[in-house]
């Protein structure tokens, strides 16, 4: 049950996600009322208790029939990935977040807290051990990191307690035995053997397991909460934490740092694959990402290139963030470690065997 065993009405975008889905279920165990606001429907919830509203974030009405009558929402859904064009990403992760924020401010919701992601500062250089005082990028590699940084800055400009209280989260590589992104990938290039280590193959980087990424989302929302009550009360030493907590964002992760290729080598063991040995190095990487690039873009081939800058710098480069402030503000703490990720990993895999 929530911290104050009261029961909220929680929308949460994009619930059927990755993410969305353990954030609902995090929720639900809870007791709190979970709106899903998504596109499609979801079979792996249909036993849930969730009320389920289709549509689309970049229609304003469908927006504002799931947001009216919540305590707060938790802003989930977005067009990921490194290739697509700017104006698909745009629509999606900027203005259907500006939707989102209008919404909140039309039916007095108090709370909005945005998934954002670390990509939004990453400029193609080593990023080691920083803290949300990095800046945003002038030049960007891709749509999306470009698309979520206008919306994360949208989210924390709209912060006006007690109207409404808002965050950002930026959690790095959410993986977990259900994700359908990172490690699908990954496997599979693998065993097509079209996987290579970029760089030295020394470089640091942070993950985070999907069940932190989920419960930090719900630590910021019940800081938020407490957010708008210190605003109101305006008394005690707990209302001074979380009136600073909001209008602010925050790097999420395993707080446990690894090396890239190591961490990598340790997923494709467990799923029965191997790391192939062939390396091609940074500037090569890059050199190629940008002439396929450009050979892509003018021809008009709609599928990703093998290649992209972005892609050969977050393979080769250090991407690891400092936490303090998530931990002192939010009050989030990882809930299961690396080690015991790894050992759901296995369980998970062994009793259902991905295909071959």
């Amino acid at each position: 049950m929530s911290p104050t065993n009261k029961c909220q009405r929680i929308v949460v975008t994009g619930y059927g996600g990755f993410l969305g889905t353990e954030i609902t279920r995090q929720l639900l165990a809870r007791g709190d009322h979970v709106v899903g606001f998504a596109r499609g429907s979801y079979a792996h919830l249909a036993s849930l208790p969730i009320e389920s509203i289709r549509g689309d974030v970049r229609d304003p009405r469908s927006v504002h029939d799931a947001i009216r009558g919540a305590d707060g929402v938790i802003h989930t859904a977005a067009l990921a990935g490194i290739w697509g064009s700017w104006k698909t990403y745009y629509e999606v992760n900027t203005l259907g977040t500006s939707h989102v924020i209008d919404a909140c401010r039309e039916h007095g919701v108090p709370i909005l807290v945005y998934c954002s992601s670390p990509s939004v500062t990453f400029d193609g250089t080593d990023q080691s051990g920083i803290d949300e005082s990095a800046p945003y990028p002038s030049q960007w590699l891709c749509p999306y990191p470009h698309s979520k940084a206008l919306a994360e800055q949208q989210v924390l400009a709209a912060h006006d307690p007690p109207r409404l209280a808002t965050v950002a989260l930026r959690p790095h590589l959410i993986w977990g035995a259900d994700d359908p992104h990172l490690f699908p990938r990954l496997i599979d290039r693998a065993r097509r053997r079209r996987l290579r280590v970029i760089g030295t193959g020394t470089n640091t980087i942070d993950t985070v397991h999907v069940i932190n990424a989920a419960a930090a989302h719900l630590d910021a929302f019940d800081t938020l909460r407490s957010h708008a009550g210190a605003a109101q009360s305006d008394a005690g030493g707990g209302p001074e934490r979380t009136v600073r907590a909001g209008g602010r964002a925050y790097f999420i992760t395993q707080g446990e740092p690894v090396l890239c290729w190591e961490w990598i080598a340790q997923v494709l063991e467990l799923a029965g694959a191997t790391l192939p040995k062939g390396r091609i190095g940074f500037k090569t990487a890059w050199r190629l990402g940008a002439t396929l690039e450009k050979l892509y873009r003018w021809s008009r081939w709609e599928t990703e290139p093998p290649m992209t800058r972005f892609l050969a710098a977050q393979l080769a480069k250090d991407h690891y963030f400092d936490i303090s402030a998530a931990r002192t503000l939010l009050g989030y703490k990882p809930r299961i470690s690396m080690r015991e990720g790894f050992e759901r990993l296995k369980i998970a895999w062994k009793s259902a065997p991905l295909p071959p």
